[in-house]
């Protein structure tokens, strides 16, 4: 592992959770790792102690103050949308050249093991042109797609996969995070992805509490992340 890109089905779907388990489990290893999420959309300025960006750096140890989060997520917007729709609300927009210097900025050496985590899912739009997908095709690493085990998972994780696919990216693994309360279990969510995408590594994550970092599937995630 150098740099891993995790990215989602959709929204709230569980990068958050995954990325941080990583972080945790990683350096629970020895092995050093950053994390970055550079876009946020539904930033709570009033609230920043629960957002996405906070989790992130307690899982790396760093203090959990404003500044700190400034650096790991510099494009932040308080409406719950689509980035380019909530940066257009602030009068704003993501200039999609910054973004990608800024990760290739914060993935250079002597930093090694570098989680960056997308914004919504593969299709959620930044600016007016380009997509997350778009991000991911320009840095080229490889992804961790995060997705659920909701009614429609299926669909959405093979469509994701499809468009991934046909951009020649790198999936270094499929993260299936239980979702609460689906009628679909984890175990059959599985088996009927793997029938369709069975040269893919996939990874079942119950739900977990604050003890995932020693849970087996966040170990054997590190493991394929880490070949």
């Amino acid at each position: 592992m150098s740099v891993v890109f995790v990215t989602g089905t959709g929204t709230g779907i569980g990068k958050t959770f995954v990325t941080s388990a990583l972080i945790r489990h990683l350096r629970s290893v020895d092995h050093p790792v950053h994390a970055i999420k550079p876009v946020v959309s539904g930033f709570d300025e009033t609230n920043w102690q629960k957002s996405d960006p906070a989790v992130l750096l307690a899982a790396l140890g760093r203090p959990v103050t404003l500044p700190e989060i400034e650096l790991l997520s510099p494009w932040r917007f308080i409406a719950p949308l689509s980035p380019d729709t909530a940066a257009r609300r602030e009068g704003r927009a993501i200039v999609f050249a910054e973004l990608i210097e800024f990760c290739r900025d914060t993935a250079r050496p002597p930093r090694r093991n570098l989680l960056i985590e997308g914004v919504g899912g593969i299709m959620v739009p930044l600016d007016q042109h380009r997509t997350v997908l778009d991000w991911m095709s320009v840095l080229r690493v490889p992804i961790v797609l995060v997705t659920g085990t909701y009614v429609g998972t299926i669909s959405h994780t093979l469509t994701s996969l499809e468009v991934l696919a046909r951009r020649n990216l790198d999936i270094a693994a499929v993260a299936v995070s239980e979702t609460e309360g689906s009628a679909a279990s984890l175990a059959d969510t599985i088996t009927t992805i793997r029938r369709f995408a069975d040269a893919i590594p996939m990874v079942g994550i119950p739900r977990l509490g604050a003890g995932a970092l020693d849970h087996p599937a966040i170990a054997k995630l590190a493991r394929l992340i880490l070949t």
